[in-house]
C-alpha cells in the first residue's frame, strides 16, 4: 500500500464518485496515511490541488489533480498476480473486463491482493495508464465489490484523460440489471442527490447537505411474484447510486444488506446488480463502440427460479 513517505511525487485525478469529500478524509481514505499526517503535509504545502496549496477542508471537485510530494523512498507493494480476467475487449489503449462477483476493483485496506489491479497489472505488465497513482493504476471507475460487470482500464494517460472528460461529460453510455424487492412501476426515473451518510462514512444517502445531484433511469425488463427485473441506466455516476436510489424509491436491490434487509435470501452474496453494458467514443479512433458483459451463471439461475414462481 502506499504510504505518504516516498521520495516521489503521485497523483491523484477525482472522479465524480469522489468529489464532495475533503481532501484530507479522501487521502486518509485511498492511502495508509492518518488525517493528522496528512493535514500536516498539506500545511507543509506537500500537498497540491492543480499545482496550487489548499487547507484540509477543501472539497474535492470532479477533474481536480491532487498532487502527493514525498520525501523518502518506499516501494509501493502491490504485486501483479495471475488472475484469469474475462477480457470483453481489447486495444492498445484499453480494454474492458467483465468483473466477477465478490473482486475489489483496486488495493485498500484489507484488500492488497486479489484485486483487479492486481490482475491487470499482470496482464498488462507496465502498459497501464498512472493518472489514478499507484494504487490505482489503469482504473477510470469502479463497480462494487459484489456488483459484476462491465468496466473499463486505460493503458496510457492520453486515453484515461479522454475518458475522464467523458465520464465528467456524462457522455458515457453505462446501463445495469438488477432485481429489486417489490414491484417498479413499468419506467420512471430517480431525481434525488446523493452525499455521504452523516451517521456513516462508508455509505451514501440522499441528502440536500453536501450532496450532488444525481438521475437513474429505469425500467422493467419482467415482474415477478416479490420482486422486479429492471435495467437502469446512469445519466450520473455517484457512489453506490444505483442502490441508494432504489432504497430511496422503497424498492433495494436484492441481496444488498447495506441498503436493504440484513438477511440474504436465495443464499446470495451481496447485491443482484450487473454492469452490462457500457459505450463511448474511442479515444483514438473517434468511432463509438459498445460492449455487452453477460449476465453471471447466479443471476441467471435466479432468474429461472423467479420465473417458475418462487
Amino acid at each position: 500500500m502506499v504510504a505518504l513517505m516516498d521520495t516521489q511525487i503521485i497523483s491523484f485525478y477525482i472522479e465524480e464518485t469522489d468529489a464532495g469529500e475533503r481532501i484530507d478524509r479522501y487521502l486518509a481514505r485511498v492511502t495508509d496515511a492518518s488525517r493528522s499526517h496528512i493535514q500536516n503535509a498539506i500545511a507543509q504545502e506537500s500537498i497540491l490541488v492543480n499545482d496550487h496549496p489548499v487547507k484540509p477542508n477543501y472539497t474535492l471537485k470532479c477533474g481536480d489533480i491532487i498532487t502527493v510530494i514525498q520525501s523518502e523512498p518506499q516501494p509501493v507493494d502491490i504485486l501483479p498476480e495471475d488472475i484469469p480476467l474475462d477480457i470483453l475487449y481489447e486495444d492498445n489503449d484499453l480494454l474492458i473486463v467483465n468483473k466477477p462477483k465478490g473482486m475489489v476493483v483496486h488495493p485498500a485496506p484489507g484488500h492488497a491482493s486479489g484485486t483487479l489491479v492486481n490482475a491487470v497489472m499482470y496482464h498488462c505488465g507496465q502498459n497501464l495508464s498512472g493518472i489514478n497513482g499507484q494504487l490505482r493504476p489503469g482504473i477510470v471507475h469502479r463497480i462494487d465489490k459484489d456488483t459484476t460487470g462491465a468496466l473499463v482500464v486505460c493503458k496510457n494517460d492520453a486515453a484515461h484523460t479522454i475518458l475522464a472528460d467523458l465520464l465528467k461529460d456524462h457522455s458515457i453510455t453505462r446501463r445495469y440489471v438488477g432485481i429489486v424487492i417489490g414491484h417498479l412501476p413499468e419506467e420512471g426515473s430517480v431525481d434525488a442527490p446523493i452525499g455521504r451518510d452523516p451517521k456513516d462514512r462508508k455509505k451514501m444517502c440522499v441528502t440536500e447537505k453536501n450532496s450532488r445531484r444525481a438521475v437513474t433511469h429505469f425500467k422493467v425488463l419482467q415482474s415477478f411474484k416479490d420482486y422486479t427485473y429492471a435495467e437502469f441506466t446512469l445519466e450520473t455516476g455517484r457512489t453506490h447510486q444505483i442502490r441508494v436510489h432504489m432504497k430511496h424509491n422503497g424498492h433495494p436491490i436484492l441481496g444488498d444488506t447495506v441498503y436493504g434487509p440484513a438477511k440474504c435470501p436465495f443464499r446470495l452474496e451481496g447485491q443482484t446488480l450487473h454492469a452490462r453494458d457500457i459505450g463511448f467514443v474511442h479515444p483514438s479512433t473517434g468511432e463509438y463502440i459498445e460492449v455487452s458483459a453477460p449476465l453471471p451463471a447466479y443471476f441467471t439461475h435466479l432468474l429461472e427460479i423467479l420465473s417458475s414462481g418462487c
